[in-house]
C-alpha cells in the first residue's frame, strides 16, 4: 500500500482538486455579488444531479458524449498536438450515422452498429485531414480544426436542409427507423430499473469501454509508448527511428475515432440532427472535451471523472436556475474557472515547491539546532 501511494503523482491529483475549489469559490462569491445564497444555489445544483434516480439517469446521458470527445482531444494531448477540431467531427460523426439510420434498414443491433462504426470512420477521416496536414506541410493542427469545424457546420445544415429535412420542421432531419436505437434490451432493462424514466441508454457502456482502450492503447501497446514520445520530444523520438509523421497523422485521425462516435451515439440517442446556426448546441459538447482532457490530464480514468463532473454541472443548472432563481450562466462561469485554473497550473505548482522548500529549510535549521 505504501508503494502505492509513493507512486502516485499527487501533484496531478491536487492541482484539478484545487482548481475545483477554487471554481467553486469565486462562482460562491459571484452568487452572493447577485444578492443569492450560495448555499442554496448549490444544493439546487446537487439536487438536481443526486435529487432522484430520473436526474442521476440523466447527469449520466448528458456525460457521455463529453467522456468521448474529452478522450478525442486527450489522445492528441498525449502526441503533443491540440485537437480543436473535436466539434466538427463530432458533427460529422453524427451526420453519418443520422443518414445511415434514415436509408439503411437492418435489424436493430447491426443497424445500431453501422451507425456507430460508420460514425467513428467519419470521424477518422475528419481527423485524418488536420494530421497529415500537420505531418507533411507542418500545418498547424488548431488553424486547420478550426476550419474543419466551420467546414463541418455548414456541410451539415446544406445536407439536412437539401436532403433530410424533417417535413414538419425543416431546421432538423426526419426521423431515423426505429432500428436505429440504443436500448439493448438486458441492459436497457437494468437502467430502466436503476434509472427509471430517464433517457440514460447502452451508451454509458460504450463510454466506459472507450476508456479502457484509450488506456490500453496509450499505455500498454508499443504505438501508445511511440505516441507518448512524439509528443514529449519529437526530434529524439525520429532520431530513435520512430516514424514521427506517421504517428501524428494516425494520432489525429483515432482522435477523430472518439469525437465521431459520440457523435453517432448522441444523435441516435436523440433520434434526429439539427441545425446550428453558430458553434453551438451539440458543438459545444466538443469545447467540453477540451475542459474535460485538460482537467483529467490527458488520462482515460481522468477524463471519465472529469466528464462526471462537468456532466454533473450541466445537468444541475436547471435546477439551480428553477429552485434557487440563480442564472444557468453561473455554471458556465464555474466550468469556464476550472480550466482557467486547470490551465494556469503552474501557479500551483510555483505555490507547492516554495512551500516545500520552506517546510525542508525549517526541517534542517530544527536538526541543526537540535544537533547544538
Amino acid at each position: 500500500m505504501d508503494k502505492l501511494i509513493a507512486r502516485i503523482n499527487w501533484r496531478k491529483v491536487l492541482i484539478p482538486m484545487l482548481s475545483i475549489l477554487s471554481a467553486f469559490v469565486i462562482g460562491a462569491l459571484i452568487i452572493i455579488a447577485s444578492g443569492r445564497n450560495p448555499i442554496e444555489a448549490f444544493g439546487a445544483l446537487f439536487s438536481g444531479v443526486f435529487g432522484n434516480q430520473y436526474y442521476m439517469g440523466e447527469w449520466l446521458f448528458r456525460t457521455v458524449p463529453i467522456i468521448l470527445t474529452g478522450l478525442a482531444v486527450a489522445f492528441a494531448f498525449r502526441t503533443g498536438l491540440f485537437n480543436i477540431g473535436a466539434p466538427g467531427q463530432l458533427a460529422i460523426g453524427g451526420l453519418v450515422a443520422v443518414i445511415i439510420g434514415i436509408h439503411v434498414e437492418l435489424p436493430a443491433l447491426l443497424h445500431t452498429t453501422l451507425m456507430i462504426v460508420a460514425g467513428g470512420a467519419a470521424g477518422f477521416v475528419w481527423g485524418f485531414i488536420p494530421g497529415i496536414l500537420k505531418a507533411r506541410y507542418r500545418v498547424h493542427e488548431v488553424v486547420v480544426s478550426i476550419m474543419l469545424n466551420y467546414t463541418a457546420l455548414y456541410l451539415v445544415n446544406y445536407w439536412i436542409l437539401n436532403f433530410i429535412p424533417n417535413p414538419m420542421n425543416p431546421a432538423q432531419s426526419m426521423a431515423m427507423q426505429s432500428t436505429a436505437t440504443l436500448k439493448v434490451p438486458f441492459f436497457t432493462e437494468i437502467l430502466a430499473f436503476l434509472f427509471p424514466n430517464s433517457r440514460i441508454n447502452f451508451g454509458i457502456f460504450i463510454a466506459i469501454i472507450a476508456c479502457i482502450v484509450f488506456s490500453f492503447i496509450i499505455n500498454k501497446t508499443t504505438f501508445g509508448y511511440e505516441l507518448r514520445a512524439v509528443g514529449l520530444n519529437p526530434s529524439g523520438a525520429q532520431y530513435a527511428g520512430m516514424k514521427v509523421n506517421r504517428n501524428i497523422a494516425l494520432s489525429m485521425a483515432i482522435a477523430g475515432v472518439f469525437a465521431g462516435v459520440a457523435g453517432a451515439i448522441y444523435m441516435i440517442s436523440l433520434g434526429k440532427i439539427d441545425v446550428e446556426q453558430g458553434l453551438t448546441g451539440y458543438y459545444a459538447i466538443g469545447f467540453d472535451g477540451i475542459a474535460v482532457a485538460l482537467l483529467g490530464n490527458s488520462t482515460g480514468v481522468g477524463v471519465f471523472f472529469s466528464a462526471l463532473l462537468l456532466g454533473g454541472l450541466k445537468a444541475g443548472a436547471a435546477s439551480m436556475q428553477a429552485f434557487a432563481q440563480v442564472p444557468a450562466e453561473i455554471v458556465e462561469i464555474i466550468s469556464s474557472l476550472i480550466l482557467l485554473f486547470v490551465a494556469s497550473g503552474y501557479l500551483f505548482e510555483r505555490f507547492a515547491d516554495q512551500w516545500t522548500l520552506k517546510r525542508i529549510k525549517k526541517q534542517r535549521q530544527q536538526k541543526v539546532e537540535v544537533s547544538k
